[in-house]
């Protein structure tokens, strides 16, 4: 007799429909945030 796994039928059409990038995909917009990330960082370094 055959199991039916239901679950995992359920979790491949689930990652299917599911649509998110990746942080390679991002790409220019990306790029540009973690400059400004970085500069506010510089800008917040202690003085010594």
């Amino acid at each position: 007799m055959r199991k039916d796994r239901r679950w995992v039928t359920s979790v491949t059409k689930e990652a299917a429909r599911i649509k998110i990038q990746m942080p390679w995909i991002r790409g220019e917009r990306r790029a540009v945030w973690i400059a400004k990330r970085a500069a506010a960082e510089n800008r917040r370094t202690a003085r010594a």
